[in-house]
């Protein structure tokens, strides 16, 4: 349950004890309809995450102060302390998506605690409960892809189109599969990234052979969704993967 803060208490319950533990701070008053329409929201979000966020309240009419000194002009207004320090806040009686994303901002959430651990069962239980999301589906897939469950791993990535790594994965099993590059995927798994993206653009280079027009377009795809897969999960400033995706516009225009 929330602790009412006053002025009195205010650093003791929320500066000093964000330093150890993040407080998000409701400041309310009791004539306020939308802050009563927001608090189940506050209340749900601070129980999930069982101790690891503290909520706090602020009747801003008996504590005019605290109000001013943190500039608050329209109720509810909700701002999260971390160190110290203000680390978020948002005015209004917000959607619930908005309230756990401040809360999700301030401690990992269960699906990114699952995600750091990295193990199959961890993953598999985080794309349970996060299922729309492609970072936690392409870590699971590659744990699979680990053991030789290709197919296990395709059918976690399938859902997640517009992802260039979960398209990546995608198609470097039906790849594989098709026995294609296979060399290529032997070297990212050795961690030679070069080689393996060499490997992709000498094959994209050989499909041009093909005359069925239908087969060599849909190798061709593939290939590209490879080669983008593995240069996405470069950071913007590498410049080997610059020059890579140069070389890949090439070979496709």
């Amino acid at each position: 349950m929330a602790i009412d803060v006053t002025e009195a208490s205010f650093e003791r319950e929320v500066i000093e004890r964000s330093r150890g533990v993040p407080v998000v701070v409701d400041f309310w008053a009791e004539w306020c309809g939308p802050c009563r329409t927001l608090t189940p929201a506050l209340e749900a979000a601070e129980a999930a995450r069982e101790g690891r966020v503290i909520l706090a309240k602020v009747d801003i009419d008996a504590n005019q102060a605290l109000a001013a000194r943190f500039g608050v002009q329209g109720i509810p207004a909700v701002k999260a302390f971390r160190d110290g320090a203000v680390a978020g806040e948002f005015v209004g009686a917000v959607p619930k998506e908005q309230v756990e994303a401040l809360f999700d901002s301030l401690v990992p959430s269960r699906a990114d605690e699952l995600l750091a651990a990295s193990d199959e069962l961890s993953l598999r239980e985080a794309a349970e409960l996060e299922p729309r999301r492609a970072d936690i589906a392409v870590a699971l897939a590659r744990a699979r892809l680990g053991r030789g469950a290709e197919d296990d791993a395709l059918a976690v990535v399938e859902g997640h189109e517009g992802d260039f790594s979960a398209e990546g994965i995608a198609a470097r099993i039906e790849l594989t599969k098709a026995g294609i590059a296979t060399s290529a995927f032997e070297a990212l798994d050795r961690g030679e990234r070069e080689a393996a993206l060499d490997a992709l653009l000498s094959a994209l280079a050989e499909s041009g052979e093909i005359r069925d027009e239908e087969e060599r377009s849909e190798l061709r795809e593939r290939l590209r969704r490879a080669v983008i897969g593995i240069l996405s999960e470069a950071p913007p400033d590498d410049l080997v993967a610059r020059q890579y995706r140069r070389r890949l516009a090439a070979a496709l225009y």
